[in-house]
């Protein structure tokens, strides 16, 4: 280590770092106005040096190819494959593309900032820019957790808020009582029953076995989810979060529809014969194969164009149910518990437009036990 002060009167230090991957002498140069100053940053790099916080000499990664290393060597073994993916479409159409070739011990939150507007101008949800944050917050961690960075600059930068959720496709009753009799007879009507009585999301509908459900007693066990990912196929994947893994209390009526729909599947087993494939499904195709997300949509649509009933997405299907139960009185704690949302405010601000008349009917109640 050495600090000297040159003709111009500004202090440089040199701090031996060891030696480079040639095997040449790496000294690194600080400079500033003062010694102390200069005798600081010694210090520091000193001490960054002694931790095994600094990277080899030379020029440092760029945001793009540390993204790409975080992808394939850190996220791929800590996350889900479809979330995987997820993260893998956001830095190949939005985190590259916008800030990939910065210099990543360079990147400023100015940068940040500059590509979220870019985004919100070219078009773009603020969940979308929201869901890069994350992913770009969640690499830079890493990133300073290994000295690569002395700072995650996304802590410095305030994303978009996403909009509530949108729940206006939520059916009426008596739209959904037009449906249900509608898929009556259909195959895999009881497919539509489940989605509406019981609020089951799309890929837990479709990753249902026959094991999961006890007819006997009137309960179904949602244990897992099928999502398609690229490379792989329909992947089965256990729930999230212990709250996603539930044992719901099955309506009579629905407890009916099981069986009556068992007993058609049995037949189509029967006539396939050797092609039927048994993966043990409650809603297959005519083969005992799994149903893919795209053909349950188009079956969901052209079943709401039989019914009469305005088209509304099939995640909708399960806005119907809890909208139902909150408006009927069911404790919104209840609710919860059957949608499987991991937290009560979850479920209060997604149907918080049904919370109004609850809380009418709670004032009401509250008068004829005062003043009856």
């Amino acid at each position: 280590m050495s600090i000297y002060k040159d003709d111009q009167k500004r202090w440089h230090g040199y701090v031996s770092m060891g030696l480079k991957a040639g095997g040449g002498r790496d000294r690194r140069h600080v400079s500033g106005r003062t010694r102390a100053e200069v005798a600081g940053k010694v210090r520091l790099l000193e001490r960054r040096r002694d931790d095994g916080l600094t990277s080899k000499a030379g020029r440092g990664p760029t945001v793009g190819q540390w993204l790409t290393h975080w992808l394939e060597h850190i996220a791929a073994r800590k996350v889900r494959p479809r979330t995987l993916e997820s993260y893998q479409s956001t830095v190949r159409l939005h985190l590259s593309p916008g800030i990939g070739a910065q210099p990543l011990a360079k990147l400023q939150p100015e940068q940040v900032e500059a590509l979220y507007g870019q985004m919100l101008a070219g078009g773009l949800s603020p969940a979308t820019v929201l869901r890069a944050h994350r992913v770009l917050s969640r690499a830079l961690k890493v990133a300073m957790q290994r000295g690569k960075v002395a700072r995650n600059v996304c802590t410095l930068v305030d994303p978009p808020a996403a909009r509530p959720t949108e729940t206006v496709g939520a059916l009426s009753a008596e739209e959904a009582r037009r449906v249900l009799a509608a898929a009556k007879g259909e195959r895999n009507g009881a497919r539509w029953t489940v989605a509406l009585a019981l609020g089951l999301r799309q890929s837990e509908a479709l990753a249902l076995r026959w094991s999961d459900v006890d007819l006997e007693r009137g309960s179904l066990a949602v244990q897992r989810g099928v999502h398609r990912v690229a490379g792989q196929g329909l992947v089965y994947e256990e729930p999230k979060s212990q709250r996603s893994r539930r044992t719901l209390a099955v309506p009579a009526q629905l407890v009916d529809d099981l069986r009556t729909h068992r007993g058609a599947q049995l037949e189509e087993r029967m006539a396939a014969a050797n092609v039927w494939e048994d993966h043990g499904l409650i809603f297959a195709q005519p083969n005992g194969r799994p149903i893919d997300r795209k053909a349950d949509w188009r079956a969901w649509r052209d079943l709401l164009a039989a019914a009469g009933v305005r088209t509304v997405r099939l995640h909708d299907g399960r806005h119907t149910a809890a909208t139902l139960l909150l408006s009927a009185g069911v404790h919104p704690r209840v609710v919860m518990e059957l949608l499987g949302h991991s937290q009560m405010r979850t479920t209060t601000d997604v149907y918080s437009h049904v919370m109004p008349a609850l809380a009418r009917e709670a004032a009401d109640t509250m008068g004829a036990a005062l003043w009856q």
